[in-house]
């Protein structure tokens, strides 16, 4: 075969999962085949697209109905690049590796399988020959593991601080400029597509884990799993917090957070952080308040965005949808580019880059703020031994504010005050000890609220 036939020979695409992303993928590859052809250097031909029910109309992916089939393992073995945009564990996992041993590259936007068994799929993909591309995984629309992969490989990432579920951005958002209550704005999430009928992998953070595992994991040059990620979702996120985050100018936001924390000995309840010169990285999902001069407080609705802290670029912003058929789409057709020209070119895409192999810290060893609000006595000498409770655990405060509260009924004899305290940084180790001690005072009534304070 000349080199010109061999140009014009298409490369097969076989698509796992026609969902609304799927829909979205097999219909780009439809109508801008053309283009494709020209950025690629040989056609893009779609040969099957996996399905469930194949009888199914599905016109507006533009693809014969005869290329509709069941048979997926078999679909796999027949492609030059197979895109995965089934979710979950199984049969994706399977699929994929079934897939890299028959010769194909593959492109996946399955951040759930990446978090939990991405060294495998890496593993696979090098003894193969193959190249493994996942931009959207994370993120959506936005380029920012590719960035994070070869623009900034060259640099020392030292923090990530992300928006990465646009459902509970919407929730939060909807919370702080509406008065709404957290099930009326998941209710509304639901009902404009945002949030599945189970909310549970947004709500709770299992989402943002995954892909807070899958960004960590880039920028430290270290494996890190979903199980590593520390987690904490947004139901617990009430009124009342998100009135006091209004009322330090800041805003509530479910944030992933990755960072890198050196072996500088400081210590705290949860013992010395970092023991050597290599230290350790911090991963975890929680919401936090912001102040609303940070540029992720601005982010809105349902749309996501990640700050990402270099040594030498210094503070990046990468902000866009996060979400949605169309816009995951077209980070899936770049990695259907890139992947699809080494085909034509000859080699492969950068691997998994574990070298660094950095211990992954517990959260108590993160250091962060807190934000805390007492119910306690109104009787001298309270913000005492309250302090005294700060210093016994070496957390240093910021500001105190104190107001007067309603008559308790139950004790009509004693005020009662809202007392709210800021720390400066410590470990969350000891600043978890820190409410442990003041919820057992006498003067404290309740400990109503904690929450970290980050992006200062």
């Amino acid at each position: 075969m000349s080199e010109t036939d061999k140009q014009a020979q298409p490369l097969r695409i076989a698509l796992l999962g026609c969902g609304i992303v799927g829909t979205a993928v097999a219909r780009l590859l439809t109508e801008n085949a053309g283009d494709l052809t020209e950025r690629v250097g040989r056609p893009l031909e779609i040969v099957g697209v996996a399905v469930r029910r194949p009888d199914k109309n599905r016109l507006e992916t533009g693809v014969n109905p005869s290329l509709f089939t069941t048979d997926a393992q078999e679909l796999v073995t027949r492609a030059d690049v197979v895109i995965e945009v089934i979710g979950g564990i199984e049969p994706a996992r399977s699929l994929i590796l079934a897939a890299m041993k028959h010769g194909a590259s593959v492109v996946t936007a399955n951040k759930a399988l990446l978090a939990e068994d991405g060294s495998r799929l890496y593993q696979a993909a090098e003894d193969c020959d193959v190249d493994l591309y996942y931009e959207a995984s994370v993120a959506g629309a936005i380029p920012l593991l590719r960035p994070l992969r070869e623009s900034l490989v060259g640099d020392d990432v030292r923090r990530i601080l992300g928006i990465v579920n646009g459902t509970t951005n919407y929730v939060l958002d909807k919370m702080d400029s509406t008065g709404a209550g957290f099930a009326d704005a998941v209710e509304q999430a639901q009902a404009l597509g945002y949030a599945e009928a189970d909310p549970t992998a947004d709500v709770e953070g299992f989402d943002a884990a995954a892909k807070a595992a899958i960004l960590a994991s880039l920028a430290f040059h270290t494996r890190v799993g979903a199980k590593d990620v520390y987690r904490e979702g947004i139901t617990e996120v009430s009124a009342a917090d998100i009135g006091a985050a209004r009322e330090m100018d800041c805003v509530v936001k479910l944030l992933a957070i990755c960072e890198r924390i050196e072996g500088n000995g400081i210590k705290g309840d949860g013992g010395e952080i970092g023991n050597d010169s290599e230290g350790g990285i911090s991963v975890r999902v929680h919401p936090a308040m912001i102040p609303r001069t940070h540029p992720l407080a601005g982010v809105r609705e349902a749309f996501n965005a990640v700050f990402v802290e270099a040594e030498s670029a210094g503070p990046l912003m990468f902000y866009g949808q996060g979400a949605g058929g169309a816009p995951t789409a077209s980070a899936v057709l770049g990695d259907v580019v890139a992947v699809a020209r080494h085909k034509v070119a000859g080699g492969r895409g950068p691997g998994e880059s574990t070298y660094k192999e950095l211990p992954i810290l517990p959260m108590g060893q993160a250091l962060t703020r807190y934000h805390i609000r007492l119910d306690v006595a109104d009787r001298p000498g309270v913000l005492a031994q309250v302090a005294q409770a700060f210093a016994e655990h070496d957390v240093s405060i910021e500001t105190v504010r104190q107001r007067p509260l309603s008559p308790d009924p139950a004790s009509p004899d004693e005020g009662h005050a809202s007392l709210v305290v800021v720390t400066h940084t410590a470990s969350d180790a000891a600043l978890s000890a820190t409410v442990d001690a003041l919820a057992v005072l006498s003067t404290v009534r309740a400990v109503t609220s904690v929450m970290r304070v980050e992006g200062e």
